[in-house]
């Protein structure tokens, strides 16, 4: 199992419909969002600037597909942040639970 942090930036007012969808759709193990962010960053050639939430993902190669395909369709952003790097390691007990909790059957059953 490949554990994997998803970063996601969306407005503060998206940020726990997004997450609660993510996890209620079994695509996440836990999804935290950390308010305050201030983004600055050109779009279409202006330079803007957002204040933000962005969301941690905690989820597992095998499902990352499913996350970005639902993320991206309901992120209000024509453009969202959707970045998953590597977690190279954690606390075993953590990672298996991260395992159950995207397992598309029940929990305890992998993929």
């Amino acid at each position: 199992m490949n554990a994997l942090i998803v970063f996601c930036t969306v407005p503060a007012a998206a940020a726990d419909r997004l997450a609660r969808l993510l996890v209620e759709e079994r695509l996440a193990a836990c999804v935290q969002a950390l308010p305050g962010l201030r983004s600055t960053y050109r779009w279409e050639g202006e330079l803007q600037q957002s204040d933000e939430s962005l969301l941690l993902v905690k989820t597992t190669a095998e499902r990352y597909p499913a996350l970005e395909r639902t993320l991206a369709a309901h992120h209000p952003y024509d453009l969202p942040e959707i970045l998953a790097v590597d977690a190279a390691a954690g606390l075993p007990a953590y990672l298996r639970w991260l395992q159950d909790e995207t397992a598309t059957g029940e929990p305890g059953d992998a993929d």
